[in-house]
């Protein structure tokens, strides 16, 4: 294996105060009164558009409305109402050393940008790809398809890190191996379901794995879920 991609929200970064301060102020602006903020977990991870048309029934033009107003919020302070998850930084930092390092994330690729750059993880990681703002990127698996081709990314060599389906899906679509994260925001039942190569319970699994990985694929196989 040479190289990794990972997911951001959930997997590098927790991200939950300023994606649902985000989602709250959007649905507000759209005349919706939500209470429950613990269900608006559900926005962290898939891309926006979707999330706002399964969760509240909008169409796609309401969708569209509801992911501006959710930028105004983000973009001026939702974007920094974020953390690194503990044990990250060393991760991410050993795992440099030996391999190329690339974020593969829905969120878009300006702010996945200023978030690295902000909380320090940025000099770990060769580049970071994310969606597109016109709608033309959007899902997981055109990230990372984008991420493959403009990184000269071997699908042979590569391994996509993430805590929901849609990088496990994603990662499966374009052929390439995948490790789901509990640490984050997916279930083991999600992630198993979802096809994962194997689940790490912890950042230090990760690294555990992928030295597993690196050397034989089938020692991280679906029995050690």
């Amino acid at each position: 294996m040479k190289d990794i991609l990972f997911d951001l929200d959930g997997t590098l970064t927790e991200p939950f105060e300023g994606i649902t301060n985000s989602v709250l102020y959007a649905l507000h602006k759209c005349g919706i009164a939500e209470t429950d903020r613990e269900k608006l977990r559900a926005f962290i991870g898939p891309p926006l558009l979707a999330s706002f048309s399964e969760y509240y029934g909008m169409t796609r033009e309401e969708a569209r409305r509801a992911v501006s107003f959710y930028r105004e919020y983000y973009e001026e302070k939702g974007i920094f109402e974020n953390a690194v998850i503990p044990g990250i930084p060393a991760l991410v930092q050993a795992l440099s050393e030996r391999y190329r390092l690339f974020v593969a994330t829905s969120k878009p690729e300006l702010f996945a940008e200023r978030i690295m750059e902000r909380f320090g993880l940025r000099p770990y990681f060769v580049r970071t790809f994310g969606a597109s703002l016109d709608e033309t990127r959007t899902e997981k698996a055109e990230v990372i398809a984008y991420a493959l081709k403009e990184g000269g990314i071997a699908r042979e060599t590569a391994l996509m890190v993430g805590d929901r389906k849609h990088d496990i899906l994603g990662a499966k679509a374009n052929g390439i191996r995948s490790m789901g994260v509990l640490f984050g925001y997916g279930s083991r039942e999600e992630l198993a379901e979802a096809g994962a190569d194997c689940i790490a319970e912890t950042p230090a699994d990760v690294s555990d794995m992928v030295e597993k990985m690196g050397g034989c694929p089938c020692e991280c196989g679906r029995g050690r879920r």
